[in-house]
């Protein structure tokens, strides 16, 4: 640099040894050309700055950390199912928490929520040890067991992320405990439907209760800024027409509000698993941006950057028939920072790329919500003895039958409140985009209960019709004529029975 460039620089944060040896041996330099003039040396005190991004983003050397004085990282990491059908949403937990502590996120800074029952369960064939990659290595070992079992709840997530241990019940007790100087990041995989994301403990997490929940964090002044991320079906419609901008919180999530997300290295697709598994690995979202994760720089790859790569990934070659909408929400002022910031920095990546162009290969998916018969029927292919066989079988047609059930039901309810010519029109129309799933979200409570109380459970499968009770609130039906509606159309000895997921089949 020339003695006779005049640099502004603004002072920013702590400096390593190399800049200060740098800003010394520059004013040495001064000192000498200038006979030691105290006006030259004033003028360039005055205009001292530190090096911004922009400037690491040039440099050749190792990046400059520049969040020592930033806070603390935490982290939120929640799998919403159970049961080995759903194995990819845990191993897509179980990924995200190695790759965190790889990054140097501290383990008392993150907080698992996963039901923990895939691992030693007697379909692996790997006993304790999970995967998220056909040729990944074991991303169960080491991740801790926060909340598991009864205990993954909406409830406990919302007491979590508020950082209220006393309203927490059961579970480690550990909280997202930040201060207003810390990072957040939260991501979440499983099944979701319009407005609802699943949980293996009724009952769901529905949209406007967690977006209150984060306005109450906001509020707190607990964070400094919170990224997450969302792997389900209908995830958009958690955040569409309800997401604040001014909370500095930037959503990304795998869907758009009315579309489904997808599960990937499934068997028999390409890439497989390995052959002894029946189950699928991952979610092609949520393996999108781990894997993009693994294989950049983190401290040069910004958030837009990946949501970009992830974006193009997840499109599936832009076969949206095989893909979905990764979409954007909140605060988008927060894409342009670095992903370390929340993700860590694993030091093994500091001589790769901080992000590229090119787009990631074609994927193999199935839908999420055709996962489970999807699972079922790789069971039925290979078992051995006609027996089991036939009670696979029975199982397959109970769900079929269970979800024929829903339909109808919902179909019939349709025809019931507006008329057989009108029904599926009102129960399935989507707002224009901006606007909110529903005007009362209490309302869409209550119709769930008053339909699952005389229809049956809408388990995973039939989150998807949260839609049509939606719009039913939105057409200003009653719940007494809702009550009714559903009475009606659940009343038939065929399609009244009940639907019970503890023991999987129907009862009278």
């Amino acid at each position: 640099m020339g003695s006779n460039q005049n640099h502004h620089y603004v002072l920013r944060g702590n400096i390593n040894k190399k800049v200060c040896l740098r800003l010394v041996i520059l004013v040495l330099v001064l000192l000498v050309e200038n006979g030691g003039a105290a006006a030259r040396l004033e003028r360039w005190e005055s205009a001292i700055r530190m090096p911004t991004d922009s400037d690491i983003d040039q440099d050749q050397g190792d990046p400059v950390d520049l969040d020592q004085q930033l806070g603390t990282r935490w982290a939120l990491l929640v799998a919403g199912s159970s049961g080995y059908g759903n194995y990819r949403h845990q191993a897509d937990v179980c990924h995200a928490y190695q790759l965190l502590r790889k990054g140097g996120v501290k383990e008392e800074n993150i907080v698992v929520f996963m039901y923990d029952d895939i691992a030693t369960h007697a379909l692996n064939p790997r006993p304790g040890i999970v995967i998220n990659h056909p040729q990944g290595p074991d991303v169960y070992a080491g991740v801790p067991k926060d909340y598991t079992g009864q205990y993954v709840t909406a409830e406990n997530l919302y007491a979590v992320l508020l950082g209220d241990k006393k309203a927490v019940k059961g579970g480690s007790g550990k909280v997202v405990d930040s201060k207003p100087n810390d990072r957040i990041f939260l991501y979440y995989s499983d099944h979701g439907g319009p407005g609802v994301l699943g949980m293996p403990n009724m009952p769901f997490l529905y949209a406007m209760d967690f977006i209150e929940v984060l306005k109450k964090k906001h509020a707190a002044g607990t964070y400094k800024e919170m990224v997450i991320y969302v792997e389900a079906c209908e995830s958009g419609s958690i955040f569409e027409g309800i997401m604040p901008k001014d909370m500095n919180i930037y959503v990304t999530t795998a869907s758009n509000a009315q579309e489904n997300s997808w599960g990937t290295y499934c068997p028999g697709m390409e890439p497989s698993p390995p052959p002894e598994y029946i189950t699928c690995l991952g979610d092609l979202y949520s393996v999108a941006w781990m894997e993009d994760s693994e294989t950049h720089n983190l401290k040069r790859e910004t958030i837009n950057q990946q949501y970009e790569t992830v974006k193009k990934r997840t499109a599936n070659a832009n076969d949206f028939t095989a893909g979905s909408h990764v979409m954007e929400y909140g605060n988008t002022s927060i894409k342009a920072e670095k992903l370390y910031l929340y993700q860590g920095f694993d030091p093994a990546t500091v001589k790769l790329p901080p992000h590229d162009n090119q787009l990631a290969m074609r994927m193999e998916v199935v839908n999420q919500r055709d996962a489970k018969l999807f699972f079922m029927w790789q069971m039925y292919k290979r078992s051995e003895t006609g027996n089991k066989k036939r009670e696979i079988l029975n199982q397959i047609k109970e769900t079929t039958r269970h979800r024929t059930h829903l339909d109808k039901s919902i179909e019939m309810i349709g025809s019931l409140l507006y008329g057989p010519q009108k029904g599926g029109s009102v129960l399935n129309s989507v707002r224009s985009p901006g606007k909110p799933l529903v005007d009362d979200w209490a309302c869409l409570k209550s119709m769930v209960r008053s339909f699952e109380s005389h229809c049956g459970s809408l388990t995973q499968y039939g989150m998807k019709h949260t839609r049509a009770f939606a719009n039913i609130c939105n057409s200003g039906i009653s719940q007494v004529e809702m009550e009714e509606a559903a009475l009606a159309a659940c009343s038939g000895h065929d399609i009244g029975q009940l639907w019970h997921p503890s023991n999987g089949g129907f009862s009278a």
